[in-house]
């Protein structure tokens, strides 16, 4: 005789579990699949020639790409004025997001392993900077980098630097420095909670069985924490793309401006916001492969687990 699946649960509360999940489809569709079809509608539809306010179309046979179009041709063709900010955020969003990989991951390790009755004052110092808005760090930021700021006094006080060094003149660096500081929090949490997870039985048996520290980090904790790493940066690589705050605030400069900064700046020139629109559409392809990567290593974990 057949065993009867007994992960479904009786048959009486199998309409429970689409009733519990309905909440998160409703959610889903209000805040992500409508307003996605609204930038679809608007890049797919016209401008209006006298007030050159977009006009949405609905009808997905009726749309036109002609916008998308213009887009692409000035990213892959003759005249590419696009492609400069394309390839400056992967630059500026890759080293920002390995360099907040470097920064949290000790700061979480030790956290878990090693913080010992401080751990609750460091937890609160790690949640602290979200009760604070990005708007008002970033300020503060501005304030240190100005030429008579607190970086350059202490800078020049030992003698490193000029005292007026333009830190917030167009500078790569200061971008990625402030795109760091304003996501690295995101980055430190998740990890910190699979290092916390990880059962100290494994790690105190691997030693035992003669693996040095090195040894036990690369073949116990690492392997443990792989996926909380990948949803680290999904959490902070998936905003910095379309960050367009951090450059404008901190550099304000064409040669530091990102794809978010595109859409900014066409969203508010009248009868662009089609290309506004192209610019949300291609962050989108580009978001899929570090979901994708995401769902096949949470999948992998999964097996091994089993």
């Amino acid at each position: 005789m057949a065993e009867r699946d007994t992960r479904s649960g009786p048959p009486g509360t199998r309409a429970l579990w689409p009733l519990l999940a309905l909440p998160g489809v409703v959610w889903l569709a209000v805040l992500f699949v409508a307003p996605l079809y609204v930038v679809l509608a608007i890049l797919f539809g016209g401008v209006d020639p006298i007030l050159r306010q977009p006009v949405p179309v609905w009808n997905p046979l009726a749309w036109n790409f002609t916008e998308l179009g213009y887009v692409w041709e000035h990213i892959v063709g003759d005249d590419p004025f696009f492609l400069p900010a394309l390839v400056r955020t992967a630059v500026f969003v890759g080293i920002a997001s390995a360099l907040c990989i470097l920064i949290a991951y000790p700061v979480a390790y030790f956290t878990a392993r090693f913080a010992g009755r401080w751990k609750g004052l460091l937890l609160a110092a790690l949640i602290a900077p979200f009760w604070i808005s990005y708007m008002m760090r970033m300020l503060a930021w501005v304030n240190l980098l100005q030429t008579d700021g607190l970086v350059n006094q202490l800078l020049s006080g030992v003698g490193l630097v000029d005292v007026h060094t333009a830190w917030l003149n167009g500078r790569a660096s200061t971008v990625v420095l402030g795109l760091v500081y304003g996501y690295v929090p995101y980055t430190i949490l998740p990890l910190y909670a699979a290092l916390d997870r990880a059962p100290a039985a494994m790690l105190e048996a691997a030693r035992d069985l003669g693996a040095s520290r090195w040894e036990t980090f690369w073949r116990v904790t690492w392997p443990l924490t792989r996926t909380a790493v990948v949803a680290s940066l999904l959490l902070t690589t998936l905003p910095m793309l379309g960050d367009y705050f951090t450059a404008d605030l901190l550099s304000g400069s064409p040669s530091t401006s990102m794809i978010g900064n595109l859409i900014n700046n066409t969203v508010l020139t009248p009868g662009q916001t089609g290309q506004a629109g192209a610019f949300v559409l291609l962050i989108l392809v580009v978001s899929v492969v570090p979901m994708v990567i995401y769902v096949r290593s949470t999948r992998s974990g999964e097996e091994v687990a089993t």
